[in-house]
């Protein structure tokens, strides 16, 4: 966008935002105010999905008694990946290079946005709820159930990285089945943990029936079912918006796929987060994220593997790097301190810096 400038017709103040004045010229992005009113409102439409859901899917768990660690890192994780799973599978389905450069972008980009800058939120929230009064510094989560999702992701974003390495479809076809099979098993292990610590704390009320102490399942299903379909229609309209955004800005496809689009399709796995740390929930925070991760690193790429050549290229193969990273950075204080600690969690957010300066400058100088 260097040295770009609107025509005459264009600087309609009604119409476009101005950013800065540059020697007395009104100097313009081509953002339309409804582009950025869609901006608003759905950030406002996922924000309110987000406590909808995270309300009826702790209910949910509770009535079907099961583990935080399987409501998080399972039901609500596999929920709130819907968005970016969609975007993965239209762009991927519709074919062509650039649709196929569009799909890969999406599928790469939503595992290093989740390791990066969704524990990075999280972190921060932590921070911000303690400094309010509303919970504790340090974060009370199940690291069992923590520490086997991050080291599940380990394991198929590593081989997902493989497969972009072995040569010939017929070969790269078994570690497509082998990460299905890897999910499902993952899921197993995940509802069948003795160890994992069931809710016993007292849950807020359910929202569709505050008056019911114990609200029936069907109520659960329908605020669940509203909450999650706000949650996609906020999320599309995001995505839309940041979408026509990018290209009146002129923003490359590169990083609309793997940059852009994960930030958007990520916010529902960021607000639940921030909604159950908020709550004191951490157990449920961390495993939306990491739980997400998993599902994020094993099916996508699986599809990825099926239906496209998987040909990653550096900027690719970047992505997977900076979120194993990332994640190790708290897999190891866990492992190490037995401890998990906000601070590592925005330590996470610094690799979200280190993969746009290897893609636009690094790789260049190479």
């Amino acid at each position: 966008m260097q040295g770009w400038r609107p025509g005459r017709e264009h600087l309609q103040c009604e119409t476009f935002v101005p950013i800065y004045e540059c020697g007395g010229t009104k100097v313009f992005f081509g953002v339309r105010m409804v582009t950025l009113i869609e901006l608003v409102g759905g950030l406002v439409i996922i924000f309110f999905a987000a406590e909808l859901f995270t309300n009826a899917v702790e209910w949910f768990g509770r009535r079907l008694n099961l583990s935080e660690g399987a409501v998080g890192s399972v039901l609500a994780a596999v929920g709130t990946a819907l968005p970016e799973t969609s975007v993965a599978l239209v762009a991927v389905a519709s074919g062509g290079a650039g649709h196929t450069e569009a799909g890969v972008g999406a599928i790469l980009g939503a595992p290093m946005m989740l390791s990066t800058l969704a524990m990075f939120m999280t972190g921060l929230a932590v921070l911000v709820f303690a400094a309010m009064g509303r919970r504790k510094f340090t974060i009370q989560a199940d690291y069992h159930v923590v520490g086997r999702d991050l080291r599940s992701f380990f394991s198929v974003y590593i081989l997902a990285l493989v497969a972009a390495l072995v040569p010939g479809k017929i070969y790269k076809l078994p570690i497509a089945a082998f990460l299905l099979g890897a999910y499902v098993y993952y899921v197993y292990r995940t509802f069948n943990s003795r160890t994992d610590k069931q809710d016993s704390e007292e849950l807020r009320p359910l929202h569709f029936h505050r008056k019911a102490a114990r609200p029936r399942l069907r109520r659960v299903l329908v605020q669940l079912f509203c909450g999650l379909a706000l949650m996609l229609f906020g999320a599309r309209t995001f995505v839309e918006a940041v979408t026509q955004a990018s290209r009146s800005m002129g923003v490359s496809p590169l990083v609309l796929s793997l940059i852009i689009t994960p930030i958007a399709t990520e916010l529902p796995e960021k607000f639940n987060s921030i909604t159950w740390m908020r709550h004191r929930k951490d157990t449920l925070a961390l495993g939306n994220i990491t739980g997400a991760m998993v599902f994020q690193s094993s099916i996508l790429p699986a599809v990825g593997i099926l239906a496209t050549p998987w040909h990653l290229d550096a900027q690719a193969i970047a992505s997977i790097v900076v979120a194993l990273l990332a994640s190790f950075v708290a897999w190891a204080e866990m492992t190490i301190r037995k401890r998990l600690s906000p601070y590592s969690l925005l330590a996470c957010g610094l690799f979200y810096v280190l993969y746009p300066v290897f893609v636009f400058v690094i790789l260049p100088s190479l």
